[in-house]
């Protein structure tokens, strides 16, 4: 950990600095780098009444911003997240741009034939110099091939992967230290997150990826002619740059320009909502950042995706909560929608099922009032995060991106045709999952599966029988078992119990005494001797103090 602060020490002055001037500057204080790196006081934003005026959502992307295209697409990846990140916060993130300069056509050529061993005059008839977009990450040029096929290359900026790689694992550096040193960070799993995180960009870094992403959306609208991806050509495609199909169309936030043109926007909102929920419902493999320039209108209402950077993926198990989620908001079933969540995600051990299905209540009593026709399922799904959120359960990334397609796709729908339910058009996939998971052969290869794990069950069962027989014998087994609800009723019988146990302890006294007289009594003497022993006086006098003590022990504990 110290070799790497000290081979990137200058990298970690910027991120702390930047740190302490957006005003964040006491997380690296608590992490002991404030000192460690001699941060100048006139750095604290105490004096800079600018920054000190800002939310902290907007602090939050100035200092993301300042940093670079690593931090950069962090923000735009945990905007995806409302399981972690407050909704406030969240408004903000979205507002990042990763719109910078582009880089000299002398780099973009030197990068081309570094990737392809040879003069870039042998590998395209026309280049253009001038990108058609640049981002942070790349930037897009018009070209046509030697055959004279139109195509548009996407080149990786130089140096772009070493300056992330070092941020990552400056990041990753400081999510341990973070573990090692704050509470708040082992409960959220930072070093989780920053995994996750890095795992998400160093794919979109990968563009060989992208071009697979690309062929198997293609794959799922083979025989739909009426929505378009572009085609990769593999003999230009290496990891730093990716050649494809040139398409040319409308943004579909254009609207004047369609209307211009003649499209029919409520043809082309239907299509765009019908394309989604067949990738994410049907194929479980989506488009996970639909923003409007990443979808294109053509010529007869045609619709093309483009930038398969970003992309979700859905397992059968996944598609069914969604499905599942939907019918039991729509038929307003509170326990189908709290299992729901803890099937989706990660549930602590401590939550508070109260509580859940309090918060899932109030959800779906605001969907109550609201018809049919007008429920948005981007909206929905993200607020059923923001509840597993404010319960620490943890969501997997690719239904955070889920939501914010929904979202996204929401945001376009309603500016072309703003009367189209998106859950009109999805209820029939929603229904089409509940009918396959009743189908004989779905059903049999469920039970078939669980049959398998029982079997694998089975097999380790004399190994952890032989375990905890061990374990046992070692005197190490611990059970614990917690019901909050019966907190209440527990104390009550413990108060009862010792109610009893003090009468119990009264009446024994008084029939030791009653004895201890008769029998005195009848002997006609004030002593029982044994061998010079008093008997009765010793078992009477401790019988008293023990009675003493369990009284004394009854009221001390405040439970009578």
């Amino acid at each position: 950990m110290l070799k790497k602060r000290i081979r990137h020490i200058q990298r970690y002055r910027d991120i702390v600095y930047a740190f302490t001037r957006y005003g964040f500057g006491y997380v690296m204080n608590e992490l002991g780098l404030i000192d460690l790196l001699s941060v100048p006081k006139k750095l604290s934003t105490e004096g800079n009444m600018t920054i000190k005026s800002k939310t902290t959502g907007e602090r939050l992307r100035l200092f993301l911003e300042e940093l670079g295209p690593t931090f950069i697409k962090i923000g735009q990846i945990v905007s995806t997240r409302p399981d972690v990140i407050p909704s406030e916060i969240i408004q903000e993130l979205e507002k990042l741009q990763d719109q910078v300069p582009h880089f000299p056509f002398a780099e973009v050529k030197q990068i081309i034939e570094q990737e392809f061993e040879q003069p870039i005059e042998e590998s395209f008839a026309e280049f253009s110099e001038f990108p058609l977009a640049a981002a942070s990450i790349g930037q897009v040029h018009y070209a046509s091939l030697l055959s004279g096929e139109r195509v548009a290359v996407k080149v990786q900026r130089p140096n772009i992967q070493h300056m992330i790689e070092t941020d990552l694992e400056i990041l990753q550096d400081l999510a341990r230290l973070a573990e090692s040193r704050l509470e708040w960070a082992v409960r959220y799993q930072i070093r989780e997150i920053v995994s996750e995180l890095a795992q998400s960009i160093r794919q979109e870094l990968d563009y060989e990826n992208e071009g697979r992403n690309t062929e198997r959306i293609a794959r799922q609208f083979k025989d739909n002619p009426k929505v378009t991806i572009p085609k990769i050509n593999w003999d230009y495609t290496t990891s730093k740059v990716l050649t494809m199909e040139y398409i040319e169309g409308i943004k579909l936030n254009e609207t004047e320009k369609l209307e211009r043109d003649g499209y029919d926007k409520k043809i082309l909102a239907e299509r765009v909502v019908h394309t989604v929920f067949q990738q994410i419902l049907l194929d479980g493999f989506f488009h996970g950042d639909p923003h409007p320039g990443n979808i294109l209108a053509l010529p007869g209402d045609v619709i093309a995706f483009l930038d398969f950077g970003i992309v979700g993926r859905l397992t059968n198990q996944m598609k069914s909560h969604i499905a599942s989620f939907m019918i039991a908001l729509m038929n307003q079933n509170t326990d189908e929608v709290v299992r729901t969540i803890t099937n989706m995600g990660l549930v602590p051990e401590d939550v508070n099922l109260v509580k859940l299905k309090a918060d899932v209540d109030q959800l779906r009593d605001k969907y109550i009032s609201i018809s049919f026709s007008e429920m948005k399922a981007g909206q929905a799904v993200n607020e059923l995060f923001s509840v597993a959120y404010r319960h620490r359960i943890q969501i997997p990334t690719d239904l955070t991106i889920l939501g914010k397609t929904l979202l996204t796709i929401e945001g376009i729908v309603e500016k072309l045709d703003p009367d189209l339910s998106i859950i009109k058009v999805a209820e029939p996939f929603g229904k089409q999952i509940v009918k396959d998971r009743l189908k004989p052969k779905n059903v049999a290869e469920k039970v078939w599966n669980h049959l398998f794990e029982y079997s694998e069950i089975m097999n380790e069962f004399p190994k952890t029988v032989k375990d905890f027989t061990s374990i046992m014998k070692k005197g190490k087994v611990r059970v614990e078992i917690s019901t909050p609800e019966l907190d209440d009723f527990l104390k009550k019988l413990n108060k009862i119990s010792n109610q009893f146990s003090f009468s119990i302890v009264l009446l024994s006294f008084s029939i030791v005494m009653v004895g201890v007289i008769i029998g005195a009594s009848l002997a006609g003497q004030t002593s029982v001797l044994l061998t010079k022993v008093p008997l009765v006086e010793i078992g009477f006098g401790l019988g008293t103090l023990m009675s003493l003590l369990l009284i004394f022990s009854i009221f001390r504990s405040g439970r009578f």
